[in-house]
């Protein structure tokens, strides 16, 4: 996509983008280096990308359309998301709702369709036990989409330095206790 970069000294923190006449306008404060003026630019113009994968989708209507054909409940709501970088989906069981991370637009469609079962299957089932599997590899490709998800899973870790890392580090035991206390020997 083209874009626009509109540099402005009143603006302190905030990034703003829009589209205007098939151009994402990306407004940032003017005193930001080239090298987060680039970083913000790709986050800016990859959201109107996937928005514009996303938007021929009708999440809620192939959810339902799903739930019906495999004998699973239909959420309360469903929506695209961007900032799933770990998941391909996620499901709150409490009200039904359920996030599809948008990077599944452009996957096949049958792919979608695993997810939207796997995340289904969690208003009935909220682990990953038996019973959860059970509901799950009712979907035919069940086995053919978990494999192409594996696999592009490995393909984005390959990516290098440019690659998620996890939010959350394993924390270490303190070798040395602080004065007054003992050694901690958990890892939680």
């Amino acid at each position: 996509m083209q874009h626009e970069v509109i540099r402005s000294p009143k603006r302190r923190k905030t990034v703003q983008a829009r589209l205007v006449n098939g151009v994402v306008q990306v407004s940032i404060p003017a005193r930001m280096t080239k090298a987060e003026e680039d970083r913000w630019v790709a986050e800016m113009v990859g959201r109107f990308e996937r928005r514009r994968t996303t938007e021929p989708i009708d999440l809620a209507a192939r959810a339902e359309v799903l739930a019906t054909r495999f004998g699973l409940p239909a959420p309360a709501s469903i929506r695209w998301v961007d900032n799933q970088e770990w998941r391909w989906g996620s499901c709150t069981p409490d009200d039904r709702t359920i996030r599809i991370s948008t990077r599944v637009a452009t996957f096949p469609g049958w792919v979608l369709d695993y997810v939207l079962v796997h995340e289904l299957a969690h208003l009935v089932v909220a682990g990953h036990g038996p019973d959860f599997w059970a509901l799950v590899e009712r979907y035919p490709r069940c086995e053919r989409a978990r494999g192409f998800l594996i696999a592009k899973g490995m393909d984005d870790a390959e990516e290098g330095p440019e690659a998620p890392t996890p939010r959350r580090p394993v924390p270490r035991p303190r070798l040395r206790p602080h004065e007054g206390e003992a050694l901690q020997t958990t890892l939680w």
